[in-house]
């Protein structure tokens, strides 16, 4: 079983201490290959580093996150048009839009969020987006952009079926994390989750965040990384009622295909 975990936040401090074993483990339990999440100009930066320091199993993308739109100015677009180019960075986001949080202003995230749209357009590069408590504008404006960028993947899909319906109409991507595994906030994704198109579901971690609250033992440190990523693929497995074998080789061949790594 080889899988690929689309969003690990290999970037966060966290990491820093055992960064080598985090690898060694993912490897271990079959994660053959990591996109490492660049949500911020620094944080793409650092991204990219990671990848060419690990040829062939990290990759990155390169955004700002809507906690950070604030922060986004005509040097961080072309700083982020940069990276964009470089061929470890096989994304652009994580962009979107949080109006759950409001760590920026709406007027901030819908400016930044656009602008990274036009980057991916522009660039011909996929979209690895982020969106909570924002449906309405973030689907107003995939439909405005989505004929001009070639694919676009919903990371960690937490939102109803509608929403998920709305997003596959665009011929959308659906990023599942760990959230599935939560019984308190994550179980309607398990009445759903078999309506995803094998060839649009991908899977990851979001790690060091989403710890699947399923997994036995539990860690002390309750920090999670891209190892637990086969533990998440045989809980949507079941719910979906194939064989895990079956939903990792689809995912695997479909995050080959939209990140170019095939």
């Amino acid at each position: 079983m080889q899988l690929i975990d689309i969003g690990a936040n290999l970037t966060h401090e966290s990491f820093r201490h055992d960064f080598d074993d985090v690898l060694a483990r993912a490897r271990n339990h079959g994660v053959a290959r990591m996109v490492v999440t660049g949500a911020s100009r620094e944080g793409s930066e650092e991204a990219l580093l990671l990848a060419r320091a690990h040829p062939g199993l990290l990759y990155a993308t390169a955004g700002v996150h809507p906690h950070h739109a604030a922060e986004y100015d005509d040097a961080v677009d072309a700083r982020l048009r940069e990276l964009a180019r470089k061929p470890e960075v096989r994304a652009v986001g994580e962009a979107g839009l949080d109006y759950f949080r409001h760590l920026s202003p709406r007027e901030a995230q819908l400016a930044a969020f656009e602008r990274q749209l036009a980057i991916a357009a522009e660039l011909g590069k996929p979209l690895f987006l982020h969106q909570r408590d924002a449906h309405e504008d973030f689907l107003a404006l995939l439909r405005r952009w989505r004929d001009r960028v070639p694919a676009m993947v919903v990371h960690c899909f937490t939102d109803t079926r509608e929403a998920l319906h709305d997003y596959l109409a665009l011929d959308c991507h659906i990023g599942i994390t760990g959230w599935i595994c939560d019984e308190r906030r994550g179980s309607h994704l398990r009445e759903f989750v078999r309506e995803i198109p094998a060839n649009r579901l991908m899977i990851e971690t979001d790690s060091p965040y989403l710890l699947p609250r399923t997994v036995r033992p539990q860690p002390s440190h309750r920090r999670n990384e891209p190892m637990y990523l086969k533990h998440i693929c045989e809980e949507i497995a079941r719910d979906r009622g194939e064989a895990v074998e079956v939903t990792a080789a689809n995912s695997t061949v479909t995050a080959e295909a939209f990140f170019g790594l095939a």
